[in-house]
């Protein structure tokens, strides 16, 4: 599986709204340059956030973007599949209907252990998970910048 920049990005900008979690909105132009990331992209993936239930908006000058609920409740593999789709390295895992061989194909059994394998990497960490990562790894000199 490959992520693309909507899941890389989506992730991390989720990442910078765990970071600052409690503290009010946060401004899209703030989230962009903390984490080197386009506005113009960033605000493309507002609208799915939103729908999904994981952010809020609110506009005007103290507006701006923050989770709809706590970093501990948000998996990694929601924020994925919502813009990646699914996790099948191939279709059949999903819907058998579309092979004629899905019933008796050994190699679809292993693109179903790898769909499993990578759903339960990404189920088992939340944003909470990602924050505490960030800051083990900015204390220990690995980011080029501090939190």
């Amino acid at each position: 599986m490959k992520i693309s920049t909507k899941g890389r990005y989506g992730t991390r900008v989720m990442l910078e709204l765990a970071n600052n979690w409690g503290k009010g909105p946060i401004q899209l132009k703030g989230v962009a340059k903390n984490q080197q990331l386009s506005l113009n992209y960033i605000e493309h993936l507002v609208a799915p956030l939103v729908s999904a239930g994981l952010v809020k908006t609110a506009r005007g000058s103290s507006g701006g973007i923050w989770l709809a609920k706590p970093p501990n409740e948000i998996k990694v593999s929601e924020i994925i599949c919502l813009f990646e789709g699914s996790s099948a390295p191939v279709e059949c895992v999903n819907d058998p209907g579309v092979c004629r061989r899905s019933d008796f194909c050994a190699t679809r059994d292993i693109w179903a252990d790898v769909k499993k394998a990578v759903d339960g990497v990404l189920g088992s960490v939340t944003l909470e998970d990602l924050v505490k990562k960030q800051k083990h790894k900015a204390q220990s000199g690995s980011l080029m910048y501090q939190i």
